[in-house]
């Protein structure tokens, strides 16, 4: 390239620079303006989210404080519960086990999980876990945050129990798909 032509190139780039900032900043900006503490028990904005309207499901960390990178929630169960048979398709899940024991199924692998253990669970592929011990607490990521905390907050607010068509719809409105039922013990 000529000396010319590379300045009159870069001349020609310069502003476009200028929307770089704003541009990054609806990727990696949205954080939460300074530090937090969410307490035990407690959840992000104080809303009560229960998984299938008896188990604590607490936000810690919202999608509005990571610029849509980053969810956490804490997880509290009993024995013999679950989720159904499922796959996220544009959020991987980690969840690291606190109390009792767990047994999860992602894809064709089966792992049991005890307190400090903990299991990355890619988008694309079908899992689902079930409680084995009486008392049990997990704490859950979702990256990105998607739309998981609208998820349960509309079932949180459900008056009983959705069709499975309407399960699916509201499954498929969360980019989610429900592919099977949960475990049982």
């Amino acid at each position: 390239m000529q000396r010319k032509e590379f300045l009159t190139r870069s001349a020609l780039a310069i502003p476009a620079l200028g929307f770089l900032p704003s541009a990054f900043a609806k990727t990696t900006g949205g954080t939460a303006a300074k530090p937090f503490v969410v307490d035990a028990g407690k959840s992000r904005f104080g809303e009560v989210v229960k998984f299938l309207g008896v188990h604590p499901n607490d936000l810690k960390i919202s999608g509005k404080d990571t610029g849509g990178q980053l969810s956490v929630f804490e997880y509290i169960g009993s024995a013999q519960v679950g989720p159904m048979l499922h796959i996220h398709f544009n959020q991987d899940e980690i969840f690291t086990v606190t109390e009792g024991s767990y047994r999860f199924v992602a894809g064709d692998e089966t792992h049991v999980l005890t307190a400090g253990q903990t299991i990355f669970l890619p988008r694309n592929i079908a899992h689902t876990w079930i409680q084995l011990t009486d008392s049990g607490r997990m704490i859950y990521f979702l990256q990105p945050a998607g739309k998981m905390e609208e998820f349960f907050n509309y079932m949180n607010n459900l008056k009983g129990r959705p069709s499975d068509e309407e399960m699916n719809r509201i499954h498929a409105a969360h980019d989610m798909k429900v592919v099977g039922p949960p475990l049982e013990l």
